[in-house]
């Protein structure tokens, strides 16, 4: 397959090959990325109702004044990124 790159794509080749990578490496770091997008998306679609809920949830707990101050946020998404990462 032969392609035909725009300037500002070979620019990019050009710089990557300035760092060590080849092209090949650069395509194939790029269709990842591109893969990833593409479950992100599917995992959206399959769970748009179930975000949605989590959403109006949410909303409903401000309304009332449910709400959790911002230092404490950051330790509960900290806490959980710790989790994870022994999991």
């Amino acid at each position: 397959m032969i392609l035909e790159l725009k300037p500002e794509q070979q620019s990019i080749l050009q710089r990557a090959g300035k760092s060590g990578m080849s092209p090949e490496e650069v395509l194939d770091q790029a269709f990842a990325i591109i893969h990833d997008q593409y479950r992100n998306d599917d995992w959206l679609l399959a769970n748009k109702d179930a975000i949605a809920a989590q959403i109006d949830e949410g909303f409903e707990q401000a309304q009332r004044g449910e709400l959790i101050d911002a230092d404490d946020v950051v330790g509960i998404l900290k806490d959980r990124h710790a989790k994870r990462r022994i999991a």
